[in-house]
């Protein structure tokens, strides 16, 4: 368990955590899932295999170390998933959907949590939730939640924050790096990379 580490993934809908979770996922880091009683449309169908979704029954008899509601629905992460990716493996990723959450965690694995939010503008949070193919009305619904319940600013109450405001490469990059998950390139390789 020494040195093992859970990166925890905040921000707002559309700010990029799904997608660098399953960019992190296809390079082979492992992957805590979220239990939810949410059920995703196919508009969200990529997410199904990043969520567990249960009934409202089901979710009640999971024991949680993270148990938290968000737009009606319940997130979760289970206490026997969690212990065992402290135990198991080195790199360990997860979404949160509440800086309660980090608490939560902080409880069991307090100096191995490390937290990182995803920080997008205005624009970009309206032009992913256009691209996702929202409708006028959920755009104000999503903007209307986030701002009630104060995602733009959970910035503050994390360890570090990744504008994810471009591509998705160059997010990944950053949290690679915060990771520690960077290769040194040989010195011809950065000699041709910086000429």
């Amino acid at each position: 368990m020494a040195n093992n580490k859970i990166y925890t993934f905040l921000g707002p809908h559309a700010s990029g955590k799904s997608t660098m979770i399953s960019q992190l996922m296809s390079m082979g880091v492992h992957y805590i899932p979220t239990v939810t009683t949410r059920v995703f449309d196919d508009r969200y169908a990529y997410k199904r295999r990043l969520y567990k979704t249960v009934s409202k029954d089901d979710y009640k008899k999971e024991k949680f170390i993270v148990n938290n509601a968000y737009q009606a629905n319940n997130y979760g992460l289970r206490k026997a998933d969690v212990l065992d990716a402290y135990s198991n493996h080195k790199v360990s990723i997860a979404i949160l959907h509440d800086v309660a959450g980090i608490k939560q965690l902080q409880k069991f694995i307090n100096q191995d949590l490390v937290s990182v939010f995803f920080l997008i503008d205005d624009v970009v949070f309206v032009d992913r939730l256009l691209r996702q193919g929202c409708s006028n009305d959920e755009i104000r619904y999503y903007v209307e939640t986030a701002e009630e319940t104060g995602e733009f600013e959970h910035w503050r109450d994390v360890d570090f924050v990744v504008k994810n405001t471009s591509t998705a490469r160059v997010a990944l990059e950053q949290i690679l790096a915060i990771m520690g998950l960077v290769t040194l390139v040989p010195q011809a390789d950065f000699d041709n990379l910086v000429k």
